[in-house]
């Protein structure tokens, strides 16, 4: 039996070097593939079109089965028909060179059987057999390898003396990789985002006034932690998530700024921010560790000082983009408890360019014309802020 969190198989396979050095992605053969209810629990099988280095791994809140592999193209498995035990199932790249298949569980389970056979055609198998809530609980609990740790970000700005230099920016296109959020016509909210993130930091980057980071510059999942990590680690001086939902009801359309809190502004605002957390654990991340009561209370101490930061910067964007003539939500600036604004010491928002739901939105995102319209009224926003924002600060007194 096998009882593993983490079974690491970074396997040579028995085949040249050569073979492990390809560029090109490993499929998933559906025809070779199935998930399988049976009466000790589930089995998968994953047939390859070529043998990949891989791992597989227990998460728990809630339950799920995490499969990595080198460079493969899943699409093959998500057509597979979900079968109890399992609940869901989401695939797709997690980080460069890395892809990643998670199958979400409907209780605990342990992993019985896991390999990779090679002989005759390549496939993976997995067993998995009902466990007890405990037992599951140590197992998911185990630490993950040092070496799996979050990637770093790309272009990290040069740390300045504070009030010197440009302002650094961070931007974080929304979702990604095997989250690609919401999606309309063939068009992804992660890669809608990711082009306005692109043309947005070209913009800001022209007026001379600001450094850009991005959180990711490819379709690659990047954890709501790990990105609020960039914005510290590049200095940031604002942080600036993008997004374009969809919601199930209702007909929200226009440009909505976004601000912590706790309570939300409407229950519209509290779906979205649980579903941007439920997105990451359905893509395999642990949200599970709470901060100690010091670190809480020195946390709110910090916030007292951003929160009036961040509402005028929500206010000088909500400003920029009427003035701009582009199509903001009736309530133009509103709250939700979003992890990714949850950066104590640096003013964040979350934009919501528009709606995937509304089809007047979708035409918007879809329009470069448009795009480069709200990328520079956010540029207009931004800059005006940063003046407020000194002076208010300069008042304040060292």
């Amino acid at each position: 039996m096998i009882v593993a969190r983490v079974l690491l198989v970074f396997v040579l396979l028995c085949v040249p070097v050569r073979a492990q050095e390809l560029s090109a992605l490993a499929r998933v053969d559906a025809m070779r593939s199935g998930l399988v209810a049976t009466a000790k629990g589930l089995e998968l099988r994953l047939g390859l079109s070529q043998p990949v280095p891989w791992r597989v791994r227990l998460m728990d809140n809630p339950p799920r089965l995490v499969i990595d592999t080198r460079e493969v193209d899943w699409a093959g498995a998500v057509v597979l028909a979900i079968v109890r035990p399992a609940l869901a199932m989401r695939a797709g790249s997690f980080r460069p060179g890395w892809s990643r298949l998670v199958l979400e569980l409907d209780g605990p389970y342990r992993l019985v059987r896991a390999e990779m056979v090679t002989a005759g055609e390549t496939r993976i198998d997995l067993a998995l057999a009902p466990t007890d809530a405990a037992d599951f609980a140590v197992e998911a609990a185990k630490p993950d390898l040092p070496e799996w740790a979050a990637p770093k970000a790309a272009e990290l700005a040069l740390p300045v003396a504070e009030g010197a230099g440009p302002l650094v920016v961070v931007l974080d296109p929304g979702h990604g990789g095997l989250d690609p959020g919401a999606g309309r016509d063939g068009q992804s909210e992660a890669a809608l985002m990711l082009t306005f993130a692109r043309e947005l930091k070209e913009a800001l980057i022209r007026d001379g006034r600001f450094r850009v980071v991005l959180t990711r510059d490819a379709d690659v999942f990047v954890p709501l932690e790990t990105r609020t990590s960039i914005a510290r680690e590049a200095k940031a001086d604002l942080f600036l998530s993008l997004h374009a939902d969809a919601l199930a009801a209702g007909d929200a359309q226009g440009a909505t700024v976004y601000t912590l809190a706790e309570e939300t502004s409407d229950a519209a605002a509290a779906a979205l921010a649980e579903r941007h957390d439920r997105d990451d654990l359905l893509a395999g991340m642990d949200l599970t560790a709470q901060d100690d009561v010091v670190a809480e209370v020195l946390m709110d101490m910090a916030r007292t000082e951003t929160l009036p930061r961040t509402d005028r910067l929500a206010a000088a964007m909500v400003a920029a983009i009427k003035t701009a003539r582009i199509r903001m939500h009736r309530q133009p600036h509103q709250t939700g408890g979003f992890s990714v604004l949850r950066s104590p010491d640096i003013p964040s928002a979350l934009l919501e360019a528009g709606f995937l739901s509304s089809d007047r939105d979708a035409k918007r995102l879809s329009d470069p014309v448009w795009r480069a319209r709200l990328a520079e009224a956010v540029v207009e926003g931004l800059a005006a802020w940063s003046v407020e924002d000194a002076a208010f600060r300069g008042l304040r007194g060292p």
